[in-house]
């Protein structure tokens, strides 16, 4: 059974596709508040790396063990503050955090994922660029933590790159997005049309509509109500022709057939879907289909959580990334 078939079964087609679209802006929205490019205004360390699709914020012991942590879409680095926090306050374990930021999200200007009048791909060419940062920067083995697009970019850099990565922990996202908005045994070729529907109505939407309905769905993703402030300045920081170009690349990218590729210890972190006609049980259903060709992959659910488990369940994730690390 496919996981559109389960979505079609449990909600219908439609339903299903606004699971995951939530509105043409949905998943668009991954993130904390808006931090420029021009971060040594609020007191950040970049790595001395040139690249025109990221830049990255180094904390912690310059000494330590290297842990790479990549947002999602729209987000900024600072949806890894407490995560950050939680590791560097850890006695007897030294860690250096490479946070990645992408360019275009979140205030930083697009530079490299400047799009046209059709889109071009940012999730692909920024996980070649944290794989030449790896190799440049001399990073033995990292630690690879993606949340949602991060998690997209983060099996990407461990499927094509399995020498570069020590471990991978993907948060809430799976190889194929786009088979929520299909019929059974769709491909990336498939959706594509669709895809592309969604990119033209992201990409084009008068701003304000186009504020007012990502509003609308990150509050969906979010339960904390304090946090939401911070994606919501996010989402108005990005750029929002890169942000939809991104979103359907991730409708049409299927990771699948690649994740037998990947070598590094692998968990995958979700909640449910946010929809009360998707059980725990279809989540769980979901997410083992997803990611059946990674057989040692450890897929666990957190509850009473929305999309930004960091921010719902902090406690939790961070006990539960602790374990992953001492293994």
């Amino acid at each position: 059974m496919t996981i559109a078939s389960i979505l079609n079964r449990t909600v219908g087609a439609a339903a299903a596709a606004a699971m995951l679209c939530v509105a043409p802006a949905a998943l668009a929205q991954d993130g904390h508040g808006a931090h420029a490019d021009a971060g040594h205004a609020h007191g950040h360390s970049h790595a001395d790396f040139q690249s025109d699709r990221i830049h990255v914020r180094v904390d912690g012991d310059m000494d330590g063990r290297d842990i790479i942590l990549i947002p999602g879409l729209s987000s900024s680095p600072e949806v890894w503050q407490g995560t950050v926090d939680h590791l560097t306050a850890q006695d007897g374990v030294g860690w250096r955090v490479h946070r990645i930021h992408v360019q275009g999200f979140a205030g930083a200007p697009v530079e490299g994922n400047a799009q046209g009048a059709t889109p071009s791909p940012v999730a692909a060419p920024v996980a070649e660029e944290i794989a030449r940062y790896i190799r440049e920067k001399g990073l033995t083995k990292p630690v690879v933590v993606g949340h949602s697009m991060g998690g997209t970019i983060g099996m990407m850099l461990a499927a094509r790159h399995p020498d570069a990565v020590g471990k991978l922990m993907v948060v809430d996202m799976i190889p194929f997005m786009g088979a929520m908005f299909a019929a059974p045994g769709a491909s990336a070729e498939s959706v594509t049309p669709v895809a592309d529907q969604i990119w033209a109505a992201q990409a084009n939407s008068p701003r304000e509509a186009y504020v007012a309905q990502a509003t609308a769905s990150i509050n969906g993703m979010i339960n904390t109500e304090s946090r939401r402030a911070e994606a919501l300045e996010d989402m108005r920081e990005s750029d929002q022709k890169v942000s939809a170009a991104a979103f359907r690349e991730l409708i049409t990218t299927d990771l699948r057939p690649e994740l037998s590729k990947i070598t590094a210890p692998t968990e995958v972190l979700y909640v449910k879907f946010n929809d009360p006609r998707m059980t725990p049980q279809i989540t769980d259903s979901i997410y083992r289909m997803s990611f059946a060709n990674l057989k040692d992959a450890q897929l666990k659910r957190i509850d009473d959580s929305a999309h930004f488990i960091m921010f719902d369940q902090p406690q939790a994730f961070y006990a539960d990334l602790d374990a992953f690390l001492a293994k």
